[in-house]
């Protein structure tokens, strides 16, 4: 049996001298899906994923990974998963191929291994006539698709998108869902959170709404909009959290 991609039970977090966060939260994602989190600006979204990629400690209850545990800082549960931040991971100053070959060499890669999974990811990602340029000199569309590679250069079998496509162009923004698509049809879970909620409704299979560090709503996206009479995400939105999305 296949364990959850995601299993968090009973968690409490807060930051130093201030009022809990997290309050026994729960939240079950299952492997191979395309899971959307979405929430008002100081909800908790980046922190809960924070937690959940173990950049944050927490105080109370678990989290595990495919059947790893967090709380224990278990190597094996770094291993399974890639992330992909909104403020870019790369170093500006080197090409592409340096990049992957320093991330790649970091999640523990061989150099045989780098190479051809740094030339798959070359040619899926239109990167090849660019991976001996200094990444500084991209477009931002660029950069964020080397920030994807980098992301995904040890195939990981999670993979975290913080607005994995923020600031980039309709033609860009569509190749990097079409990609993450093809990744989570070959087996990847996905845990994706962005403002861009058109995207988000073409990309996630299950999506969760958070306030005030609690999860209001949990289900396909049909049928929330069916439950509450909704046309798309951004009503339904605004329609559970008595606020618009920013």
């Amino acid at each position: 049996m296949i364990p959850p991609a995601i299993q968090i039970t009973n968690l409490c977090f807060n930051y130093s001298d201030q009022q809990n966060l997290f309050t026994g939260l729960n939240l079950t994602v299952e492997a191979g899906d395309r899971f959307g989190l979405f929430g008002p600006n100081g909800a908790g979204k980046t922190s809960l994923m924070s937690l959940m990629t173990g950049l944050l400690p927490f105080h109370e209850g678990s989290i595990h990974l495919l059947g790893n545990s967090v709380e224990r800082n278990d190597k094996n549960a770094k291993k399974l998963f890639g992330f992909v931040p909104q403020d870019f991971s790369f170093y500006e100053e080197l090409t592409p191929k340096e990049n992957l070959e320093f991330f790649g060499a970091w999640s523990g890669l061989g150099k045989r291994e780098i190479e051809q999974r740094s030339n798959e990811l070359f040619n899926i990602l239109a990167l090849e006539p660019v991976k001996n340029k200094a990444v500084k000199k991209f477009s931002g569309g660029m950069k964020r698709k080397v920030n994807l590679a980098i992301g995904v250069i040890h195939n990981p079998r999670l993979l975290f998108l913080d607005e994995p496509t923020v600031g980039v162009d309709i033609e860009t923004r569509q190749e990097i869902i079409a990609y993450l698509k093809r990744l989570n049809e070959s087996g990847t879970t996905l845990i994706y959170t962005s403002h861009q909620l058109s995207e988000a409704e073409e990309l996630c299979n299950k999506i969760a709404l958070i306030s005030n560090g609690k999860i209001i709503a949990f289900d396909t996206l049909n049928n929330l909009l069916q439950e509450h009479g909704k046309q798309d995400l951004e009503d339904l939105f605004v329609h559970l959290t008595g606020k618009a999305y920013e």
